[in-house]
């Protein structure tokens, strides 16, 4: 009877172990946010059209800088037409990034915007964005893919500069492309 003893705390305590590990795996989802919110990273932006309007602020101008990155394995061209503007809060604004698919291949691929400082990311608004969709581009395809959006007018006054990124990545293995078939 005296092996069952320490087997019993054994298999108690992997018990124990298993339960902790498995509210600790649904604890990082709110330690992450906390974390991100704490240090101002991870901007997240609305993944759908802000549909909303307002009266431009002419007194005030905000810069908004672009940002353009690739995720490990893609290989796509993806940049910004340009690295930034001035805008005025209300005002409706468009940019335009550039995609290139320079394999022989048709690729899909979707876009992660992030907007920093962190604490901005509510106050911006796309009314229009190519990363609501996935992308397909086709063997040696190059577009252009707009992306309107408007600084929201309650932009806090120390907020005198956005950044907008997007990190590209490759999801041809979950979504395949259609090619096109010539004709």
């Amino acid at each position: 009877m005296n092996a069952e003893l320490p087997l019993r705390k054994l298999v108690l305590r992997l018990v124990l172990v298993v339960i902790v590990m498995f509210g600790f795996g649904f604890a990082l989802v709110p330690i992450y946010d906390v974390m991100c919110q704490a240090f101002g990273i991870n901007g997240k932006t609305s993944g759908s059209a802000w549909t909303g309007s307002q009266a431009a602020d002419e007194a005030r101008e905000v810069r908004v800088q672009f940002l353009a990155t690739n995720a490990s394995g893609m290989v796509w061209e993806f940049k910004p037409v340009a690295d930034q503007v001035s805008v005025h809060p209300g005002a409706s604004q468009e940019m335009r990034f550039i995609a290139y698919n320079p394999t022989d291949k048709p690729m899909t691929a979707q876009a992660i915007p992030s907007v920093s400082p962190s604490k901005a990311a509510a106050y911006f608004h796309k009314t229009e964005c190519f990363c609501f969709t996935q992308q397909v581009l086709q063997p040696g395809e190059r577009i252009e893919m707009p992306v309107r959006f408007i600084v929201d007018r309650g932009l806090p006054a120390e907020v005198r500069h956005l950044t907008l990124a997007y990190t590209l990545f490759d999801i041809t293995s979950r979504q395949p492309p259609v090619a096109h078939t010539g004709g």
